[in-house]
This record gives C-alpha cells, sequence and structure tokens, in this order.
C-alpha cells in the first residue's frame, strides 16, 4: 500500500473495547479496510481467540496478506455475505461483530477510485473494482427519474431535480467519465447562496451515487439481520455510521430489537407473557472525543452503536430493517 494513503481508524480504542466480551471468542470484522480495527481487535484477544474479516476492496484484501497472524483470516466479499460466507467455512455462531460503514480514507484520497471531487479521475466509485457498474456507466444509462430519486433520498439533496435534469442534457452531449466533470456540472446548478455553503455544491451527489452504485444502504439492511441470528447470546454489534442515512437504519434496528413489543399495533390482545423478548439490550451509543476529532476531523460525523444479543431465540421476523 502507498504510504500516501493515510488512514486513521475511527474509534479506534473504543469500538474494540466496546465489542471484545471473551478474549478467547471468535469475532468478524465486516470491513477490514486497512486493518486499524482488525489489528486492535486481536490485542485484544488471547491465543484461543480467532478473527475473520471481509472486504470487497481488493486493495484492502492486498492490505491484509500485511497481517502475519495465525488468529486472523480474511473473507473477499461484502458483510451482508457473512451468514453464507460463514457457513462455508464451518461456522455458525460469533462472539461479536464489527462494521464501519462508509467509504474509507484510502478510498477517498486515491484519485483512481473516484469517490471524490477533490481529486480529478476516473468517475468508478466501486468498492469492489472487479465487479459492477461505474458510476460513469450508471449515469450513462439510467433515466432521469432514477437519477433524480437516488440523489434526491441518498444525497438528501432538495436540488435533485435540476441536477438531474443536467446530466442527462450533458451525456446526450458528451459522456460523464470524470469526477472533476460531474463535480463542475454540479456545482454550475446549484445556487451558491444554499446553507451549507462550508460544504462542496456536489458533496451529496457523489454520496448519493457512491451509495447506488455499492446497494450500502440494501448491504447494511441484510448484514444487521445476520449479524443478529450469528451472534451468541451475550455477544455484541459494534457500527460505526458516518452520516444520517446509516445511522437511522442502524438506530432503529437497535430499537426494533431492544423493544420489539413497540413495532405491534397497541389494540391487540396480548398479555406480558404472550410479548416477544427482546433481541438486544445495553445499546450504547458513543462520540469520538474532542482529541480524536481534533487529529482526524473525519471523525466528527461518526457514531458508535453498540448492543449486546440477548438469550432469546432468533426469530425470522425480527431481520426485516425498515429504511
Amino acid at each position: 500500500m502507498s504510504e500516501k494513503f493515510i488512514h486513521l481508524s475511527v474509534l479506534g480504542e473504543e469500538a474494540p473495547e466496546a465489542l471484545v466480551c471473551n478474549p478467547d471468542g471468535l469475532y468478524v470484522d465486516g470491513t477490514f479496510g486497512r486493518g486499524g480495527h482488525s489489528r486492535r481487535i486481536l490485542a485484544k484477544l488471547s491465543e484461543k481467540g480467532r478473527l475473520i474479516a471481509f472486504d470487497r476492496d481488493p486493495a484492502a484484501i492486498e492490505a491484509s496478506k500485511a497481517i502475519e497472524d495465525p488468529r486472523f483470516s480474511i473473507i473477499h466479499e461484502p458483510f451482508s455475505t457473512m451468514r453464507e460466507s460463514l457457513a462455508a467455512v464451518g461456522v455458525d455462531q460469533v462472539d461479536g461483530i464489527f462494521l464501519d460503514i462508509g467509504v474509507s480514507s484510502p478510498q477517498i484520497d486515491d484519485a483512481s477510485r473516484g469517490f471524490s471531487f477533490r481529486f480529478d479521475g476516473p468517475l468508478d466509485m466501486r468498492m469492489d473494482t472487479t465487479r459492477g457498474l461505474t458510476a460513469a456507466q450508471w449515469l450513462a444509462t439510467a433515466s432521469e427519474g432514477e437519477i433524480r430519486q437516488v440523489i434526491k433520498v441518498y444525497g438528501e439533496e432538495k436540488f435533485a431535480g435540476p441536477i438531474a435534469r443536467a446530466i442527462v442534457t450533458e451525456r446526450a452531449v458528451r459522456p460523464i467519465e470524470t469526477t472533476k466533470a460531474l463535480a463542475d456540472l454540479v456545482a454550475r446548478v446549484v445556487p451558491r447562496n444554499r446553507k451549507d455553503m462550508g460544504q462542496h455544491p456536489a458533496t451529496r451527489t457523489f454520496q448519493a451515487i457512491r451509495i447506488e452504485i455499492n446497494h450500502e444502504l440494501d448491504e447494511l439492511k441484510t448484514a444487521l439481520s445476520a449479524a443478529g441470528e450469528l451472534l451468541r447470546p451475550e455477544g455484541r454489534l459494534a457500527v460505526i455510521s458516518f452520516h444520517s442515512l446509516e445511522d437511522r437504519i442502524v438506530k432503529h434496528f437497535f430499537e426494533a430489537m431492544a423493544h420489539p413489543e413497540r413495532e405491534l399495533d397497541p389494540r391487540l390482545p396480548l398479555t406480558q407473557a404472550m410479548l416477544p423478548k427482546p433481541l438486544f439490550d445495553q445499546v450504547e451509543r458513543i462520540k469520538p472525543g474532542a482529541a480524536e476529532c481534533e487529529v482526524n476531523p473525519r471523525a466528527r460525523s461518526a457514531i458508535l452503536r453498540v448492543a449486546t444479543r440477548t438469550t432469546a431465540p432468533w426469530r425470522t421476523e425480527a431481520g426485516v430493517c425498515a429504511g
């Protein structure tokens, strides 16, 4: 890995501390990245402990080769496949699962990956560069309505309509193939007097397209459901999110699992004994401290949510996550 890509793991002390409840246990790091959290998790495990990591980015798989530890292994798949992928290696229960949602600093800072408007490069945005449509290919084929909906919902961008129209108009003249081309187009459309002037006008659009290309929210919902099924009683699920779309999904999942009775129609004639049992409890919310945010400004928006699996049997319908 090139030395120019420096990755500081957000909540690097707090997340492993919250996750590891049994040093002899088996843990999953669903987002290896460059291995910062994995290394800290391994440091908390005994010789009997094990860590299985996941990542769909080939660059992350290459970076994982630097960890020469018999307790560690990695699977080149997205974390949404953890139930099936773990079953394939004979694992059906684990003691803890960690997810660090979103794009990593090395991915953002590598112009060739196309994640950032700060560097000109090919408009790719795929976390797994070996499969799927690039952002440029998607923009070239999606309808104006699809583009508008993605930018509106995933970017929470109120100028989604004008941006989508501008993209369709521009691509009729020339293909939009670079990050600069897309960023400049959006900057021409978004009014200069919008409230979030401290933010680049293309920030929300880039976020939205990245989420669409990588199916990030669907991946997260699938992984949360799988985690509830895979965790042993007293096992822990720890999730770091960086924007409101992800955090709302995680927050709702934990609230629904900790208080399943709230999901029921209050008019139903149910006794206390008939109510579904909580599947998670001890839900915590942790934010980075001021010192970390000063060293790593990208940590400012991070939220770590942690919960402990109860002894209640997993219910098939419990894995359904609302968006």
